[in-house]
Formats: C-alpha cells, sequence, structure tokens
C-alpha cells in the first residue's frame, strides 16, 4: 500500500491524493481502503509518514567529511539533482498546502524542519572550528539562510526546470558556500 499512496504522491501531489487514485493505483476498490483510512485525513497523515520514511532514509545518511565538504553534500541531497529527488520534492511542496491548513500537520513540518536544521547545524560549527568560516559569524543565521536557499532552489527547480537545472543549482549551492568564507 505504502508503494501505491507513494506513486500517487510523487505524480500527482498531496492536492490529488484521494483515496479512488490510491485504489486505482493498486487495482482494488475503494471500499477496501476505506477499511484501513476511514477520512480523508486518515490518508493524508499516513501519506505524510510514507514521505517522512522515505526522506529520512534518502536525506540522512552518515558522511565522511565535516564542516563545509558535509554542509554542501547535506544541501545538494535535498535539491531536485535527480528524478528520483525531484519526486521527493514535488511530494513536499504539495504537502505545504495541507500543512498551513491543519495545526497538527503544520507542527510536523516545523519539527520537520527543525530537524533538518539540527542536521545542517553541527557542521557550520564545525566549518567555524576548521577556520573554514569566519568565527564572526552566526550560526544560527548560516543555518537558516543555508536552508532557505536550499528551500528556495528547490521550488525554483520545480517550477522551471529549464531554467533551474541540477548544474545550475549546484552551482548556486557552492557559490552561497563561498560567500560563508569571507570575512
Amino acid at each position: 500500500m505504502s508503494e501505491a499512496v507513494w506513486r500517487v504522491l510523487a505524480d500527482r501531489g498531496f492536492g490529488q491524493l484521494t483515496l479512488r487514485a490510491v485504489a486505482a493505483e493498486m487495482g482494488a476498490s475503494t471500499g477496501m481502503l476505506t477499511h484501513y483510512f476511514p477520512a480523508k485525513r486518515d490518508l493524508v497523515r499516513y501519506a505524510h509518514a510514507v514521505a517522512e520514511e522515505r526522506t529520512l532514509a534518502a536525506l540522512y545518511r552518515e558522511l565522511d567529511v565535516t564542516g563545509l565538504a558535509a554542509l554542501r553534500a547535506y544541501l545538494l541531497d535535498v535539491l531536485s539533482l535527480t528524478p528520483e529527488a525531484t519526486a521527493m520534492n514535488r511530494v513536499w511542496v504539495s504537502f505545504w498546502d495541507a500543512a498551513i491548513g491543519d495545526p497538527e500537520l503544520a507542527a510536523t513540518e516545523t519539527a520537520r524542519y527543525e530537524r533538518w536544521r539540527g542536521k545542517l547545524r553541527p557542521h557550520v560549527v564545525a566549518a567555524i572550528e576548521q577556520g573554514e568560516i569566519p568565527a564572526d559569524r552566526d550560526v544560527e543565521d548560516i543555518v537558516a539562510s543555508a536552508a532557505a536557499l536550499t528551500h528556495g532552489l528547490v521550488v525554483q527547480a520545480l517550477f522551471d526546470p529549464d531554467r533551474f537545472p541540477p548544474d545550475r543549482q549546484t552551482r548556486l549551492i557552492d557559490d552561497y558556500l563561498r560567500t560563508l568564507t569571507c570575512p
């Protein structure tokens, strides 16, 4: 069932996630799915869990590098550089609409962003300790700007992929990281 939900999410987004669409993807009846998801909200919660599981597997790998090299790797992991990453980003961007209108989903999204910033933070600290970033730079500002830039590129690449192909996204991240090394 999780594969069918994922395919609907990746192809159509949260806005088009329906029992009918998932049932069709599975070759099952809508009635069978109502046993598992009595309301649309239940299906959305399950879909969110499926997306979170895939995100955790893809984005939270361990690295053999620290500092700016690790920060770069984690930022690039988020961008739409592959078809799989583009599908993942399409899912999350489409989820924002549901999260804005639902306080419970909004809280889970806020927590997800904090976890991601928490994953970036130690690498910014390491880059400062290693002298890659000047010591007077604010760690939280760097983490926030890195997250904002990365998600801005995600949105740009989803809506205008010809203008924001993978090589340009990578170059923009590299340009940003270079600005961090300046006093």
